[in-house]
């Protein structure tokens, strides 16, 4: 089941050492025609670079398209009789909006409860780095984050929470600088025990919404 998993998330083949190049080209004649567009110079001196620095910072923005959930994962899940809730909170995360190439950012919360399977600590922030390390919506990154340890360990449940601050309602558009996006994914028991649920809320120190 975690080889079913690992493999529909593999990420595409490498390219050929002329496509990168090709594609790296093509990437700063893009941010050159930008720079002109708005009336710039894109030779003079304060921006001759530009394109090879823009270029070189989406490559390092957006490098979870290349890596791979099994090197990821390199081995660190363990046989472990553990049948309590596992929970790693605050972990920072960054990513790109896909709709304005602009960033959002904020906390990550995950927790999961085993089923005889655990997996090593500083995998669970890598999962979220590897995810947010893409042209991302909030709501995708966070059920992709849910559905990899799902798919993983196969455990009871899994609960993930993000907290997110857009830039693109922060700068641009409706510029409210206050607000800020949670999402959530339950599984499993998460999503069928409330009781569960409630448990993972009060860690966060959320409190449960009371029905109308």
């Amino acid at each position: 089941m975690v080889e079913r998993h690992i493999k529909r998330h593999a990420p595409r083949r490498g390219a050929t050492v002329d496509e990168t190049r090709s594609l790296e080209h093509g990437i700063e004649d893009a941010v050159r025609t930008i720079l002109a567009g708005y009336g710039e110079d894109p030779d003079r001196e304060g921006l001759r670079n530009t394109p090879r620095r823009v270029r070189r910072m989406y490559a390092e923005l957006l490098r979870g398209y290349e890596q791979d959930p099994a090197a990821l994962i390199n081995g660190a899940i363990f046989n472990e009789p553990h049948d309590e809730m596992v929970i790693v909170r605050d972990i920072e995360y960054s990513s790109l909006c896909e709709h304005h190439l602009l960033p959002f950012l904020g906390h990550a919360h995950v927790a999961y409860i085993p089923k005889g399977r655990i997996i090593g600590l500083s995998k669970i922030p890598r999962i979220v780095d590897m995810y947010g390390h893409r042209l991302q919506l909030q709501e995708r990154l966070t059920d992709q984050i849910a559905d990899f340890l799902v798919g993983a360990l196969q455990p009871r449940g899994v609960a993930v929470v993000l907290d997110g601050v857009h830039l693109c309602s922060l700068i641009r558009g409706v510029r409210k600088h206050d607000s800020q996006m949670t999402t959530s994914a339950m599984r499993g028991c998460f999503q069928e025990d409330a009781q569960v649920r409630a448990e993972f809320l009060a860690h966060l120190g959320r409190s449960i919404p009371r029905p109308f």
